[in-house]
């Protein structure tokens, strides 16, 4: 071990103190009952930059949820490294399926719970506390490090690429690094070279104008979850693929790395329903099968849905009003804004007479992305990945949505890789969401050969 990882090592106890600390605060960016977390954590992450010795460290205002940008650049000739994170998380819901409260950090079995420790809190402060390390032993840093904490990844970050664009001389770099995303499994090494895009929309669809009596009124009068229900319904055939026409427009075929990738793992799709909770399918697909619609095919999924009464007992009324939303995972060539009108000339193809629909998106959406397979430091990153966890690391595919590659690429004009530490079966976005403590030291180890590695590149 070098002199700052065994630094690095004997400093674990104060580097999950700063999760913990991180982790109660309730960064939920989505809904506006969190504004107070959300400039809580904001002021957190500026704050522990600071503590860590970066010289510049700004709240940035956006429009929306701020942005923290940090720059430590004082290394003449040395390539400057960007890294990306967010502080924001997910809402909790539902509260009742969490063992220990989201909020309140819990250890169980070297695993801290809490919401928002996987995506993407425990991840970006490891780059700060490695930093803080180069600055106390060696008295600065081998390269020039820039950071980027976003506070709207959870929501669609609207805000993310005019902030981008408005500052891109001052992000200017020669690599970006995300601290967000995933590693695929704790018991296979990967680094993640493509992520998928994301669009995302509410759906309302109106009857009469107002709820009414379901005696009075019963067998006349427009019922609108009835015919929510049908269009939902109409979106997917019945092998669960979308039925949308223009759905899938301009989308292009999966690198076929890729596709090597999928077939060395041997997925094993029983496990994994019963990982999740579910009942295996009579017919069970393949593990290649189930890998590839997770990582390589663009969905349409239902995220809530809600209209007429839903409390204790019942409500005899015919809703007025109900509502859908739903989230799209695209591929390579998908155009998130062509995606919201091939789905509402569906919907409005299939509404009923008599019906009125509303469809509303929620920002531009995220292009898919993909690294350049060529790019030094995905091959650093690799080789350091293959360190740490003990075996060469399988270049994967990620079927969540990282939004920063192609921002970057477009207003920046570098390259991208991801160094994240989570793994996907963290329960991010679910309840008892938690990270592997063993990652907190492996993450700091691996860190702080990435920061020397590239440094000595010059």
């Amino acid at each position: 071990m070098s002199e700052i990882e065994t630094y690095l090592a004997d400093q674990e106890a104060e580097a999950l103190a700063d999760v913990i600390a991180f982790c109660r605060i309730p960064s939920v960016s989505t809904d506006p009952a969190f504004a107070e977390g959300i400039s809580a954590a904001a002021e957190f992450v500026a704050e522990r930059m600071r503590k860590a010795g970066f010289p510049k460290v700004e709240i940035v205002p956006t429009g929306g949820h701020p942005t923290v940008i940090a720059e430590w650049c004082e290394t003449p000739g040395a390539p400057t490294l960007l890294v990306y994170g967010h502080y924001d998380v997910q809402p909790p819901d539902p509260l009742d399926k969490w063992l220990t409260p989201p909020f309140e950090p819990t250890i169980r079995n070297d695993r801290l719970y809490a919401r928002g420790v996987s995506d993407d809190k425990a991840p970006l402060l490891l780059p700060i506390i490695v930093a803080e390390a180069f600055g106390k032993l060696s008295g600065g840093l081998p390269i020039n490090l820039k950071m980027l904490i976003e506070g709207e990844e959870e929501s669609g970050s609207p805000h993310f690429e005019p902030t981008v664009e408005r500052l891109k001389d001052r992000l200017a770099c020669d690599l970006v690094v995300s601290a967000d995303g995933a590693m695929w499994r704790p018991d296979i090494a990967s680094v993640t070279v493509a992520t998928r895009g994301l669009v995302a929309l509410d759906v309302v669809v109106h009857g009469a104008g107002k709820d009414l009596h379901s005696g009075r009124h019963g067998g006349s009068a427009p019922n609108a979850i009835r015919v929510l229900t049908h269009l939902m319904a109409s979106l997917h055939d019945a092998e669960c693929n979308v039925a949308v026409e223009g759905f899938a427009d301009g989308a292009l075929p999966p690198d076929p790395a890729i596709i090597e990738a999928i077939k060395a793992i041997g997925f094993d799709s029983g496990a994994y329903f019963d990982e999740i909770g579910a009942r295996r399918p009579a017919t069970l697909p393949t593990g290649e099968e189930l890998l590839t619609r997770q990582w390589l095919v663009p969905t349409l999924e239902f995220n809530g849905i809600s209209g007429g009464y839903a409390g204790p007992g019942t409500k005899t009324v015919i809703p007025a009003q109900a509502s859908a939303k739903i989230t799209c995972r695209l591929v390579a060539g998908q155009d998130p804004m062509a995606v919201i009108a091939a789905i509402e000339a569906h919907l409005m193809a299939h509404l009923p007479s008599g019906y009125e629909l509303d469809v509303h998106g929620h920002g531009p959406g995220t292009t898919a992305f993909a690294l350049d397979p060529d790019l030094p430091a995905l091959k650093i990153s690799e080789d350091i990945f293959g360190e740490v966890l003990g075996q060469k690391p399988l270049r994967v595919a990620m079927g969540a949505t990282i939004p920063i590659g192609a921002v970057m690429k477009k207003h920046l004009g570098v390259g991208m890789i991801f160094f994240s530490f989570s793994t996907s079966d963290e329960d991010y976005h679910a309840p008892n969401e938690f990270f592997r403590l063993a990652n907190l030291r492996i993450g700091l180890t691996a860190w702080a050969r990435l920061i020397e590695r590239l440094g000595a590149q010059g």
